[in-house]
Formats: structure tokens, sequence, C-alpha cells
């Protein structure tokens, strides 16, 4: 039975791995090319199916009627994940990103969009994609467009679920202009950039109280890569901090830090939904991020038995 539905892109990561960035009008030789299945939404539903067992874990989103779309289904089954929310758009071409690396495994990357943004609000009340929400304990949302956003929050505040909203792109436009949607979140999830992005202010102390009038049953997570993350919940003034996991203690590296946010949302979702509490669920989704980090391709996630298997360790080795 389904427990996750992750909403979001779908897409055909094109991985340039480079010594550095270029300089403006500079040529950089790339070194390396991979062509991976990617998307944050798809990502995060993978990174969820990894830690639960088959069929727990949907996926809505948008694919064209081309061949990416018939390889990007049959990944994701193989993934253990439900596809029958997909929505296949006539005409138009299935997504694709096309992502610069650099030896420190920082990125920079460019995105066609295509099918993710023909999705439509009206699309989620057609009965399979309606059963799989009303189904579910916990919906992981990404980057659908906001009309979207908003219809999937509102169906999931109706049937109970608990509602993660990753902004990203979005937190561009700014904390006042998207309040409708604020007031339907339960867990706001973002990276620093994006947080000063939403809110014009980075320490969580002063986004909780420029949010909370809006939503006071709102909690907000910072995700701070190699530093952990922090979280704060609804009627606290105290910062929580999830501390970060040094990778060379352990004997890894930094690879690719591509899809490190993904994994962390997945594993969020799927461990709330396994019924962890909000820290707990945030301290394992903290190391499925850093254990992403050691992995080239975008979904480097890991299993359950890699996770468990890491956690042992760094809770025997401190």
């Amino acid at each position: 039975m389904v427990r996750v539905v992750c909403l979001g892109a779908i897409n055909y990561d094109i991985n340039l791995f480079v010594e550095r960035f270029p300089k403006f009008g500079e040529e950089v030789p790339v070194n390396r090319i991979t062509r991976v299945p990617g998307g944050k939404g798809a990502n995060v539903a993978v990174a969820a199916a990894r830690v639960m067992s088959p069929g727990e874990v949907a996926f809505i989103g948008g694919l064209g009627d081309d061949q990416i779309a018939e390889e990007q289904k049959r990944i994701l089954r193989d993934e253990g994940v439900d596809i029958s929310g997909i929505i296949t758009v006539k005409g138009v071409e299935s997504g694709q990103a096309y992502i610069v690396i650099d030896s420190r495994g920082e990125n920079v990357i460019h995105t066609l969009f295509g099918a993710n943004h023909e999705i439509k609000p009206e699309d989620l009340e057609e009965k399979r994609r309606l059963e799989l929400i009303q189904g579910a304990r916990v919906l992981a949302v990404v980057d659908p467009q906001l009309p979207v956003i908003r219809k999937v929050m509102m169906l999931g505040k109706r049937y109970g679920a608990i509602n993660i909203w990753d902004p990203g792109v979005h937190c561009v436009e700014g904390y006042e202009s998207l309040k409708d949607i604020l007031k339907l979140v339960d867990i706001l999830l973002m990276n620093a950039v994006e947080v000063e992005n939403l809110t014009g202010v980075s320490e969580l102390e002063k986004v909780k109280s420029l949010l909370s009038p809006i939503n006071s049953g709102l909690a907000v997570v910072k995700k701070m890569g190699a530093e952990g993350a922090q979280l704060i919940e609804p009627g606290e003034k105290k910062v929580t901090q999830i501390r970060g996991i040094p990778l060379e203690k352990y004997g890894y590296r930094v690879v690719n830090t591509v899809g490190c946010g993904d994994a962390f949302h997945g594993v969020l979702a799927a461990s709330l939904a396994q019924g962890f509490s909000l820290v707990e669920a945030l301290e394992r989704a903290n190391l499925a991020g850093a254990f992403k980090a050691t992995r080239s391709e975008t979904r480097g996630s890991p299993t359950k038995q890699e996770l468990e298997e890491f956690a042992e360790r760094v809770r025997t080795e401190k």
C-alpha cells in the first residue's frame, strides 16, 4: 500500500565532470560525461523507495511521449516506485537537465522542464492520482508549478497527510507571495540560500517569527550540507541542530553533491511514514544526504541496509 506520494520533476540528467568551472567566455575541458535519470521529484521518490518496501512510494509527474519517458518509467518500476500517477503529455519533450560538476563535487544546473510544467491542478483529481493522495501518510512535494503545489497541499490537508514542501526555485517569489501555500505546509524544507531567498534572513529563529503568523503549526528545516541541518518546530523558540557527518573520518570522500538534498527529502518522508519522530527522521535524512555525496550518480541515495550500516558506523566510531 502506498504511504508516501512524491510530486515534482522527472528529468534525464546529462552530467559533465570538469576540474573547475569556467570563467565567463572561457572554455574548460570535460573530463567525463554520464547520462542518468534525475529530476528532484523522481529522485525523492527513489530515495524514499530504497528505504521502504516495494509499492509503498508513488510518484506523480509529467513525461513526454518520447523514448526518454519509457526508459524513465522502467527505471522507476525497477526501484519499486508506483508509477500509476504519471501523466503522459503528448507533443512535448520529457524534462532534461544539464549539470556541470567540478572536482570538489559542487555543481551548476541548467534545466529544460518540458513535460514537467504541463501538469495542471485538475490532473490531481483524476481517479487514480486522487486515490494515491487519499491513501498517503506523507506528501513530498518539490517543484511543480505553483497552482499544482497549492492543489496537492489542499488535498493533503483534506485527507490527513503530512505535507512536506521543498520550494526550491519558488523561494525567489518571497514568502509574502506564497502565503496561500505556506499555510498548508507542515514541514518546510530549504537549503541556506533558499532560506534567504524566501525570507531575506538566515537565522531560523527570525525565519520562524516571519512565518508563524501565516502558519503557527509550521516546522522549518534548513539543510546545511556538510554542516548537517537545523530544525525549529511549531511552538518552539530553540533551534535543534542535526550535526554534520565528517565523511573523511569514516574513510569516504565527497564525489558529487547533486541529489544530496533529494536523498535527504526522500528519507525524511519515508521515515515519517514509518513512524519515526521528526528529529529521528531528520537524523536519518542527514545520514542519507551525506551518504549520497560519496556517490557519483544523481540517485546515489542508500538502500535501507546501507543506511542502517552507515548509521551504525557513525554511532560506534564517534
